[in-house]
């Protein structure tokens, strides 16, 4: 390794089929979006999941497993929230047929299973877990965890997948604030993983690159479409990479509250899943878990039992 290499694509360089899947639900499949157009040019097979907030039960889409559906630009579903049919009709107008996997919300248990399927299905041999946020990389002590259910899930059933290789990535530095995320624990857990050589750096997503212009394009066309609940963390990554700075809202979800609109905010940051599964101090108690309602409770039962929590602190620059 040296200047001139990116571990993250060093990485990825060996994977025959990569899946790329959204962590948390909602639009974080929309963050890999860069990196999925980019692959392709490089000439890898690459497919798109998401754990979806979607009411799966009111898409027509085809059923491959429990808890996975198959949605393409032709499969019709709720009017005011359907992300990932939206991201495949996108796809449909740029004369391409992409579909997008769709894992419904449920414990560690059954959101596995929905992996494993899915994987004797495509035959997919890396996966790039992508956080829309940085949450996902929280232990578990610290002041605030965000919205961590989806993404823990996410990380426990992928871990423990028979893969050539796991990997995590997260875009939007600074928008987990608006969830009491406390960034300077966030770096402290960067390196924490870069010593235990988890810790794979950063890729910038700039305006002239061609997959950052498809990915902007996606994610303008997608929340145009769903205006009563457009993506906070795209849109506001999208606002980094066009160089504003500051309090900029794009939408009027965000009215009321103040955003840091910065330069890290459009960085890809990319780990390996393996070391950091390892550092949830809560995953192991996740693992058998049905629900994602019993995922929440074993979480706050979690932070219940914690003699110490680690307060917040200002980042000191």
């Amino acid at each position: 390794m040296d200047l001139s290499t990116s571990p993250l694509f060093e990485r990825l360089m060996g994977a025959e089929h990569i899946l790329i899947a959204g962590a948390g639900g909602g639009f974080d499949v929309f963050s890999g979006l860069p990196l999925y157009f980019r692959l392709r040019e490089l000439g890898k097979k690459v497919s798109l999941a998401n754990l979806s907030f979607t009411r799966l039960e009111m898409v027509e889409g085809r059923t491959l497993a429990p808890g996975l559906m198959e949605v393409d630009g032709h499969t019709q579903g709720p009017a005011h929230y359907f992300p990932e049919g939206l991201l495949a009709r996108w796809f449909q107008l740029q004369g391409e047929q992409v579909p997008v996997y769709c894992f419904a919300r449920v414990g560690v248990v059954p959101l596995r299973a929905a992996y494993e399927a899915l994987r004797e299905k495509l035959g997919f041999d890396t996966v790039v877990l992508v956080d829309g946020g940085t949450d996902i990389l929280m232990r578990g002590d610290e002041v605030g965890l965000g919205t961590p259910e989806e993404d823990i899930s996410s990380l426990a059933a992928v871990e423990s997948l028979p893969l050539r290789d796991k990997l995590v990535v997260c875009l939007g530095f600074g928008v987990d604030f608006h969830h009491g995320v406390c960034h300077a624990h966030f770096l402290e857990s960067v390196a924490a993983l870069s010593k235990q050589g988890g810790y794979l750096g950063v890729t910038a997503l700039l305006e002239p690159m061609r997959e950052v212009a498809l990915y902007k394009d996606a994610v303008a066309y997608v929340c145009e479409r769903m205006p009563r609940a457009p993506s906070i963390v795209s849109l506001s990554v999208v606002t980094a990479i066009e160089g504003e700075y500051g309090n900029v809202h794009r939408t009027v979800r965000t009215e009321g509250s103040t955003l840091w609109i910065n330069p890290l905010m459009s960085m890809y940051w990319a780990f390996d899943l393996t070391v950091l599964a390892r550092r949830c101090l809560y995953l192991e108690t996740l693992r058998d878990t049905q629900a994602m309602w019993e995922v929440s409770e074993r979480i706050e039962s979690f932070r219940n039992a914690q003699k110490s929590i680690r307060p917040w602190k200002d980042i000191p620059v």
